[in-house]
C-alpha cells in the first residue's frame, strides 16, 4: 500500500502535510482493529455535540436532521455489523466522519467543530467503563457471590477444618470459609464501584487541551451523556488515564481473589484433600489417562490472573512519564482495559458455575475437623478460663501434644491424661468431652465475625441483602 493509499478521507489531520504517512507507520497508527468497540459511546457523544453546535446556531434545523439520522443509520450499522472499515480509515473517530459524510453528504463535517479526538476519547472510554463496570461486571462479582452464599447456607453447621500455613489449624464451618471468599469479592464490589465513581465525569469541551473559542457547555454534554460532573481542568481531562488505571487495579485484585478460590478448589477436589466433588460440566478428562477428572475450570481461571495483572502494569508502564496533555502513547489505554473486561466477562461466569456445581463431603470433613491436635487451642483457653496465664497454659498444652505425638496419640486419645495433666478443668471448667467436641468449639467462636452458626447466618443475610439488591437492580436496568 502506497502512503496515499494509506491516507485517504479517514484521515482527520493531513491539511498541513504535503505527503501522507508510510505504510509501515500508518499500520503501527491504526487503531479500528480495537477501538470499535467504543462506537455507542463515540456516537452518543456526537449526538450530544450535535446537539451543542445546534443550540449556538452553527447548524441548521436541516443540517441537524440530516445529521442526526445519519449518525442513526450509521449506529444501526455498527449494531447489526454491518459497518464496514476500510484501509483508510486511521480510528474510529475517523471513520465515523468518512461514514457521515458518505451518508449525510459534506454536513457531515461541520460535526468535527469544536471538538478534538483528544476529549473523545477521554469521554468515550470513560462512558465504556462506566458502562462496563455498573452493567457488567459487578452483577457477575455479585452472582459469583450468591453461588458462594447459596453453597454456605447449606453447611452453616458443617465443621471442617481451618488452615494456617497449609496445616490444619483450627475447626471451622464450610459455611464460613465460602463466606471469606465472599467477603472479599465484597471488597473488589466497593473498589469497582469507587472507581467508576471517580471515573463520572465528561471531558468534552476540552478539545485538543485547551478548550475551544465556540461557546460550547460542558455541563449540557455531560448531562446528555449521563454524566455526574464535568472534568474540572481540560488539561487533565484529556491526559489523565487514571480512571483506566484504577479499574484495572481494580480488576488485577478481583482476579487475586477469583485465583484464590481457584487454588481452594483445586485442593478441595483433590484426593488428597478430598473436601468436594467439582460437576462435571466443570471438569475435564485426561487425553491420556481415562480416569483423570481435572478441576481446569478453576485452574484456568487461577491463570488468566496473569493477564489482569499484566494489564494494570502495561498501563503503568505507558503513563509513566509521560508530559502533558496529550501523546500518542496513551493509544495504548484501551486494549489492556478491553483484555481486562473479557478476560473477567470469561472468568466470573465460569467461576460462579464451578461454585454451585461443588458437592462437599460433610461426613469426611466432620472426621477431619476432629482429627488431630486442631483443639489445643481450646485446651489452653480452658485453662485461662480456670485462671491460668496464657503463657504457661500455651507451654503446658504444647508439652502435652509433643508427648502424644511421641506416644502416636490424639487429645481425643487421652482423656485420662488430660485430667490429670490439666487438674484445673476438673471443677468449675467445661468437661473434656465437651471441649474437644469441633461443633461446640465453633460454636463458642461466637463473635459477629467467627464461625459460630449465628454470626454466620448474620454474615449471610447481609451478603445476601447486599448481593440480591446489587442483581436486581441489573435486571431493572436492563428492562429498560
Amino acid at each position: 500500500m502506497s502512503s496515499d493509499d494509506a491516507t485517504g478521507s479517514g484521515r482527520l489531520w493531513g491539511g498541513r502535510f504535503a505527503e501522507g504517512p508510510s505504510a509501515a507507520a500508518w499500520a503501527l497508527g491504526r487503531s479500528t482493529s480495537f477501538d470499535a468497540r467504543l462506537w455507542q459511546d463515540d456516537l452518543a457523544g456526537s449526538h450530544a455535540h450535535l446537539a451543542e453546535l445546534a443550540r449556538l446556531g452553527l447548524v441548521t434545523p436541516q443540517q441537524r436532521e440530516r445529521i442526526g439520522k445519519a449518525l442513526d443509520a450509521i449506529a444501526e450499522e455498527f449494531a447489526g455489523g454491518a459497518f464496514a472499515f476500510t484501509d483508510a480509515d486511521e480510528d474510529l473517530h475517523g471513520a465515523v466522519e468518512r461514514r457521515l459524510i458518505e451518508l449525510a453528504g459534506e454536513d457531515g463535517g461541520r460535526l468535527r467543530a469544536g471538538r478534538s479526538r483528544n476529549d473523545q476519547i477521554a469521554t468515550d472510554l470513560r462512558r465504556y467503563l462506566l458502562r462496563t463496570i455498573r452493567a457488567g461486571i459487578v452483577p457477575a462479582v455479585s452472582a459469583l457471590q450468591m453461588a458462594l452464599v447459596e453453597q454456605a447456607e447449606q453447611a452453616v453447621e458443617v465443621v471442617a477444618p481451618g488452615y494456617t500455613h497449609l496445616q490444619r489449624a483450627q475447626p471451622v464451618t464450610v459455611a464460613h470459609h465460602l463466606l471469606a471468599h465472599a467477603w472479599a469479592l465484597e471488597r473488589d464490589v466497593g473498589r469497582l464501584r469507587d472507581a467508576a465513581a471517580r471515573m463520572d465525569a465528561s471531558a468534552l469541551g476540552a478539545g485538543a487541551l485547551a478548550g475551544t473559542t465556540l461557546a460550547l457547555d460542558p455541563q449540557r454534554y455531560a448531562g446528555a451523556l449521563g454524566f455526574a460532573g464535568v472534568a474540572p481542568n481540560s488539561m487533565d481531562a484529556v491526559a489523565d488515564r487514571d480512571f483506566a488505571v484504577e479499574f484495572l487495579a481494580a480488576a488485577a485484585m478481583l482476579g487475586v481473589h477469583l485465583s484464590r478460590l481457584g487454588e481452594e478448589i483445586v485442593l478441595w477436589t483433590s484426593t488428597e484433600f478430598g473436601w468436594a466433588r467439582l460437576g462435571e460440566a466443570f471438569s475435564t478428562g485426561s487425553s491420556i489417562m481415562p480416569q483423570k477428572r481435572n478441576p481446569d475450570v478453576a485452574e484456568l481461571v487461577r491463570g488468566k490472573t496473569g493477564r489482569l495483572v499484566g494489564d494494570l502494569i502495561a498501563l503503568l508502564i505507558t503513563l509513566k512519564g509521560l508530559p502533558l496533555t496529550y501523546n500518542r502513547d496513551l493509544q495504548e489505554d484501551k486494549e489492556p482495559v478491553f483484555d481486562a473486561v473479557d478476560t473477567l466477562g470469561l472468568a466470573l461466569p465460569a467461576m460462579r458455575g464451578a461454585v454451585a456445581s461443588l458437592t462437599f463431603d460433610t461426613d469426611g470433613l466432620r472426621v477431619k475437623a476432629a482429627d488431630g491436635f486442631a483443639l489445643a487451642t481450646d485446651l489452653a483457653e480452658a485453662l485461662v478460663g480456670a485462671g491460668v496465664p496464657f503463657r504457661e497454659a500455651h507451654e503446658r498444652v504444647g508439652r502435652f501434644v509433643a508427648d502424644c505425638e511421641r506416644a502416636g496419640r490424639t487429645l481425643d486419645d487421652a482423656p485420662g491424661e488430660l485430667a490429670r495433666a490439666f487438674p484445673e478443668l476438673d471443677d468449675g471448667s467445661e468437661a473434656i468431652v465437651s471441649l474437644l467436641a469441633p461443633g461446640r468449639a465453633v460454636a463458642r467462636r461466637s463473635s459477629p465475625m467467627g464461625p459460630a452458626p449465628a454470626s454466620v447466618r448474620a454474615q449471610l443475610r447481609a451478603l445476601r441483602a447486599a448481593c440480591g439488591g446489587r442483581i436486581d437492580q441489573s435486571r431493572e436496568a436492563r428492562k429498560d
